[in-house]
């Protein structure tokens, strides 16, 4: 009988540590006016910029910014950008107040985790600078 409550109280506690993926409602409601720096493995990632109309714009570390688009499809939030119509899908999660993504797409298994948020649009090096 100690062992059944022991894992029981195992399971309740990974249950309740679990967590669940936004859907796309959540995922906007979330990160829509914001831009969000992540952070794969502890460096730096990339921004992503969350505009009104499910549009966005991201730009790896250094890099130019690029215009897409998101949308939510079977769970995932898959993104497509201008320069590359191949979507990007992604599950998104809450934890300890920061959103975690988990790249679902080809390659599988990125994951990166917000960094740091703001309302300031992302500074651009090209080419949409000022969009």
């Amino acid at each position: 009988m100690r062992a059944f409550t022991l894992s029981l109280a195992l399971l309740s506690g990974a249950a309740a540590s679990a967590q669940t993926t936004m859907t796309g409602k959540e995922f906007e409601a979330y990160a829509t006016g914001k831009t969000l720096t992540y952070a794969s493995e502890g460096q730096v990632y990339g921004v992503e910029q969350y505009l009104p109309n499910r549009r966005v714009r991201w730009a790896f570390v250094d890099d130019t910014c690029h215009i897409g688009h998101w949308y939510e499809d079977a769970g995932e939030i898959c993104f497509v950008y201008e320069h590359d119509a191949t979507p990007q899908c992604w599950t998104f999660q809450i934890s300890e107040g920061k959103l975690m993504a988990r790249f679902v797409s080809n390659p599988p298994d990125t994951q990166l985790k917000e960094v740091n948020q703001t309302s300031e649009p992302l500074a651009c090096t090209g080419p949409d600078v000022g969009v």
